[in-house]
């Protein structure tokens, strides 16, 4: 072996890409002086690459992972390009190309101005929403001619507020054809993914894309119309509003008592508001006289009879436990008989509807009355 040909084979060309992990590139051209590659060069393609070869402006081959020797036998396509029929010994010409095809994962999506719908509840609404999705290139060709063209280096964030447009826009048109109701999206984050994936995947497919994850996070209100939700809410909960108000009044009440230095105005301030009212229906229920100028005196007038109270014990409904087993609900006579038997004694639990646990029925107040004839426990 001659000296010339220990030296050919000492410099033989070794092309490869080991990309950068703190950089999100997508494609990177290989750079060779003149684009010379000389014959019998090596090609390292590794997982997660493909390897494109471009000559005078059109692809000639990719090559999936692997090591080639890049010769006649090995690129056909390109070396029809080349008009090589015999082999060749001297450099050749060609652009190559890297390509990842991994997964670049947790890219973000979101609206940046809310969208209005229509709500089956509450009407038209204003929304929000962001999430996160994942892709790949699942066509080099495609997105080699589409896409990176010339570029010596193409990076995900060339693409990425494209892909954000397309994905807010087919996600817009899925939310509103799921016509799922506000109160009932946070359940159904995933449903609306699902149908969201196959409306956007056609557009990314034209790329040479593949959108492989579709993650809602949050959809969301604008915050004025959360704070008048939650007020509805709160009024949920609080259930009856005249309750609530007689609860009200009767707290406003014992704090008066418990602060006689300025509860006591405050509370004679209640009662004559109190009072000017009660004058006031009653001059609403007087009798009107017949003639405008007419006076009638309020004092000769006779109230309406006032309507009898409701019978003592008459809405009791109380369970009691007899003999370790809950028993009833009993009515005030169920009750009067049971203590009399002694079935039910002062210490007895008891329960009804509204109560938070069993009680003994001698802590209950309106029940009391029954053990009024009996005589008080011995003491221990």
């Amino acid at each position: 072996m001659g000296l010339l040909d220990r030296l050919r084979g000492e410099f033989i060309d070794i092309i490869e890409w080991t990309e950068p992990s703190q950089n999100e590139i997508l494609a990177y051209r290989f750079p060779r002086y003149d684009n010379e590659i000389k014959n019998g060069a090596k090609l390292i393609v590794r997982e997660g690459q493909v390897a494109a070869f471009v000559k005078e402006g059109q692809l000639a081959d990719v090559k999936t992972p692997g090591m080639y020797t890049l010769d006649t036998n090995n690129m056909p396509i390109l070396s029809k390009i080349l008009g090589w029929k015999y082999g060749f010994e001297s450099p050749f010409k060609c652009e190559v190309y890297f390509i990842s095809t991994r997964q670049w994962t947790d890219q973000k999506w979101g609206t940046q101005n809310p969208i209005m719908l229509r709500d089956p509840e509450f009407g038209p609404v204003r929304l929000r929403a962001f999430g996160n999705y994942a892709f790949r290139v699942s066509d080099p060709g495609t997105f080699l001619k589409e896409l990176v063209s010339t570029d010596p280096s193409f990076e995900a964030f060339e693409i990425t507020a494209q892909l954000r447009n397309t994905i807010v826009t087919k996600f817009i048109d899925a939310m509103a054809s799921a016509k799922i109701p506000i109160l009932d999206m946070a359940g159904n984050y995933e449903s609306l993914g699902k149908v969201a994936l196959p409306r956007i995947a056609p557009d990314l497919a034209s790329m040479g894309l593949a959108l492989t994850q579709f993650n809602v996070e949050n959809i969301s209100l604008p915050p004025e119309v959360e704070r008048a939700l939650d007020k509805r809410s709160e009024m949920g909960v609080l259930g009856n509003l005249d309750n609530y108000m007689k609860y009200q009044t009767a707290e406003a009440v014992r704090d008066a008592a418990n602060n006689p230095g300025g509860g006591g105005a405050a509370l004679g301030a209640g009662f004559g508001a109190g009072m000017a009212i009660g004058n006031q229906m009653g001059a609403a229920f007087a009798p009107k006289p017949a003639n405008p100028n007419e006076v009638i005196d309020l004092h000769n007038v006779t109230p309406p009879a006032a309507a009898p109270p409701p019978l003592p014990g008459a809405n009791i409904k109380y369970h009691a436990a007899i003999a370790g087993q809950s028993a009833g609900p009993f009515d005030w006579a169920g009750l009067q008989a049971k203590v009399a038997s002694g079935e039910i004694t002062r210490s007895s639990l008891v329960w009804k509807s509204g109560m938070a646990n069993w009680v003994a029925a001698e802590s209950v107040a309106e029940l009391q009355p029954l053990f009024a004839h009996l005589p008080p426990p011995l003491p221990k």
